[in-house]
């Protein structure tokens, strides 16, 4: 009898699963998408034709969790699943984040609050609730398309040649080597991007932006509050929509920016010949360094603060608060205007 009793127990040791151990499943098509409401993500470079994510759960309802896999909405999709609307995910500091998630473990799609066929999920780093959260590695293969989604947590990537979307509510994402178009789309946290090549898209509520070795046809950045800084751009077109906390782009090559904030300022080191340089600031200087050969037509327009420029213009109008004119043959165009705060046009 006890050693049939030692037998069951073995086998039921055996049978059930242990948490803090990974599992791994792998997801094949065209256009893969992977959702996960709490933990870490990580992307990397994969092989063979099938994204595959290993899964690593944690947390006291760890067992709690469902991972399923099936096509979704023209997309094939691995969830993580959390059968609760109070999540625990314990973090070295105090968060609530509320979000809408659809019965099969989806969210986002644009908008983290809308959609009434979605229940609302609260995730919190303490308090009461199911307390369990997944990691994951998501290895990506060459040329895949994947959309990314994470609630709460850190999301980076590493050395993915592929066309991702990462889509995060709160948590810091670093991206660190990519070949391919990046679409990044956070509610809060800070943003870290170096070494891309590819278009670049950057859409965040809160937190700074930084990036280093960004080279494609097109960088586009929309900030609500944060700040951007910006070394080595090399694009064909740059946009830029700062709410607060001002731009600071160095070394970049941009034959076509187009610069709006509303608090902050601006500053752009040029190194290229201009197309059309357009910046409109609300509050905070604005300051233009561009090479010596600058060729374009100058228009600059100030609430207060004044111009000031070392290039050489042929001005047809100057005003109080307004100037225009022609720097060189005046093949291109800058024109600036800015609430308050001096404006500067400078030499490199």
């Amino acid at each position: 009898m006890s050693r049939l009793v030692g037998v069951l127990v073995l086998t039921s040791l055996l049978a059930a699963p242990v948490f803090g151990q990974t599992e791994q499943r792998s997801v094949k098509g065209s256009h893969v998408a992977v959702y996960n409401l709490a933990g870490r993500l990580r992307a990397v470079a994969g092989t063979g034709d099938a994204v595959v994510v290993e899964i690593t759960r944690g947390g006291a309802d760890a067992s709690k969790l469902r991972v399923e896999t099936g096509t979704i909405r023209g997309r094939e999709t691995l969830r993580i699943v959390y059968p609760a609307d109070q999540i625990v995910y314990p973090t070295n500091y105090r968060s609530r984040t509320t979000i809408r998630v659809r019965d099969d473990g989806t969210f986002s799609e644009g908008n983290w609050n809308e959609g009434w066929d979605r229940d609302r999920v609260e995730i919190r780093s303490s308090g009461s609730g199911l307390e369990a959260h997944a990691d994951l590695v998501v290895r990506i293969p060459k040329g895949q398309k994947v959309d990314l989604f994470l609630a709460v947590g850190r999301a980076e990537i590493a050395n993915v040649e592929g066309d991702l979307l990462v889509d995060v509510s709160s948590a810091e994402v670093e991206v660190a080597g990519l070949k391919g178009n990046l679409t990044l789309d956070t509610g809060s946290g800070r943003v870290a991007v170096r070494d891309v090549t590819g278009d670049l898209k950057i859409d965040t509520g809160s937190g700074g932006i930084s990036l280093e070795r960004i080279k494609g046809t097109l960088l586009d950045l929309d900030s609500g509050s944060g700040g951007v800084e910006a070394t080595d751009v090399d694009v064909k077109e740059f946009k830029a929509d700062i709410g607060s906390g001002g731009l600071r782009m160095h070394r970049m090559r941009a034959p076509l920016v187009d610069v709006e904030t509303g608090s902050g300022g601006a500053t752009l080191e040029l190194l290229s010949e201009v197309e059309r340089v357009s910046v409109e600031t609300g509050s905070g200087g604005v300051t233009i360094r561009a090479p010596a050969t600058l060729s374009a037509q100058v228009e600059v327009e100030t609430g207060s603060g004044g111009f000031q420029t070392d290039f050489e213009i042929l001005t047809r109008n100057v005003g109080r608060n307004h100037v225009s004119g022609r720097i060189g043959e005046g093949k291109g165009r800058v024109s600036v205007e800015a609430g308050s705060g001096t404006v500067r046009l400078l030499k490199n």
